[in-house]
């Protein structure tokens, strides 16, 4: 059977390959060529090509150096352009405030007394403002309730809920017909005292901090600044919800502000133990007041506009000018261990009420920095305080759920 395959294998089989190709033109001579004598050339140009590289490397790491250098020099003559400035302002200052002010009457011991109390929130009261009609104010507790009070007759005009107990700040509008309030929930929450529901729910929460809401400010019935845990302020449209403005320099939690008697600028407080001036026509900040050691907890203006106090947990409060901007006087005592927690001032400027982080509030002489009186009555913290817009009354708020109307 083998045979046979063969056999029909070989009648099929009719040429060969070399008899069909004898026609096919023949391969000109292969001319290939040792390459081995070129291994030096190609060394050569693969240590040129990273010469170049080494080269171009250290170019670029040269660059990056002249830039560092640029900016440590830059910043070298910033300092010496600050120091040169903070000489010039010293060698101008040939007096203080205290000095300017000693042949000056001391004021009489403050003698204002507890008039009326407010009883009606059941936790720690944490913030309260008076409205601009000199007798409603507005208070904020961690019972989770705003409370707005006639002042005279320490009725309870509204009891509003709040979205979470963690409130940290209230206020009121200038026309007296919305309040503001705010805290951990990052929200601010607008309140219509004119709504017929009951309660009141809020009629605009304005969202776009990422931290807690520690102050807010009516400018108008239209607009609010607010203050945040995320080292923000914001001025706000309250009527369609949304941020007009950010004012984003600090760098700490901002803890407090205040407006302006003229309404178009403001000062912040922050953790960055700086006071910042900011102006509202612009968005810019126009002023940094630096002299804390320790946490700013609270910001007032002065009466005038033209100056502005705050207080610190480093047991003082200072008056700053803005005109001359530096410190014009710092108010402590060795008897006073305690931090600052709310400032305000009377109608003339010469009395500074300051709550601290016990149940007294201190009264000083704005001008002259001494003591002169002790308001007791809380039993715990005075975490608020505020003047009426007549100077007539002076309110408190504190950790024992009270607040109290001095006059």
């Amino acid at each position: 059977m083998r045979e046979t395959i063969q056999q029909n294998r070989e009648a099929k089989a009719d040429t060969t390959l070399k008899t069909f190709t004898k026609d096919l033109p023949s391969l000109a001579r292969c001319s290939i060529k040792s390459r081995r004598a070129n291994t030096k050339e190609s060394r050569k140009d693969a240590a040129a090509d990273r010469e170049k590289k080494q080269s171009k490397q250290a170019k670029k790491h040269a660059f990056s150096m002249s830039i560092a250098e640029r900016l440590q020099r830059a910043q070298q003559e910033a300092d010496k352009m600050r120091e040169t400035i903070q000489q010039n302002r010293e060698a101008k200052a040939d007096t203080t405030l205290k000095t300017f002010t000693k042949d000056l009457p001391s004021l009489a011991r403050c003698s204002i007394k507890s008039r009326r109390t407010l009883k009606g929130h059941l936790a720690k009261i944490y913030a309260m403002q008076w409205s601009e009609d000199k007798t409603r104010l507005v208070s904020a507790s961690m019972d989770g309730k705003l409370i707005v009070w006639d002042g005279l007759t320490t009725n309870k005009l509204y009891a509003i809920p709040l979205r979470s107990i963690w409130v940290m700040t209230c206020a009121f509008s200038p026309s007296g017909n919305m309040v503001a309030s705010g805290g951990l929930e990052n929200i601010c929450s607008i309140f219509n005292l004119r709504s017929t529901d009951v309660p009141i729910r809020p009629c605009r929460e304005l969202t776009a901090h990422i931290g807690y809401l520690s102050c807010c400010r009516f400018l108008s019935d239209t607009q609010i600044v607010t203050s945040s845990g995320d080292m923000t302020c914001m001025l706000w449209d309250v009527e369609s919800g949304t941020k007009i403005t950010e004012f984003a320099e600090h760098t700490g939690d901002v803890m407090s502000l205040s407006i302006s008697p003229s309404r178009d600028t403001f000062v912040s407080a922050s953790c960055d133990n700086t006071a910042r001036l900011w102006d509202l026509r612009t968005s810019k900040c126009v002023q940094v007041f630096k002299g804390h050691t320790q946490d700013i907890n609270c910001v007032q203006f002065f009466p005038s506009g033209n100056a502005f106090a705050t207080g610190s947990d480093d047991f003082s409060c200072r008056l700053f000018d803005i005109r001359a901007d530096r410190e014009l006087i710092q108010y402590k005592a060795d008897q006073i261990d305690r931090g600052v927690t709310s400032l305000a001032f009377s109608v003339s400027g010469r009395y500074m009420f300051a709550a601290y982080d016990d149940s007294v509030v201190h009264v000083w002489d704005s001008l002259k920095g001494e003591t002169v009186g002790d308001l007791k009555g809380h039993n715990e913290r005075v975490s608020c305080l505020g003047v009426s817009s007549d100077g007539m009354a002076l309110a408190t708020g504190s950790w024992d759920t009270s607040l109290k109307i001095w006059a």
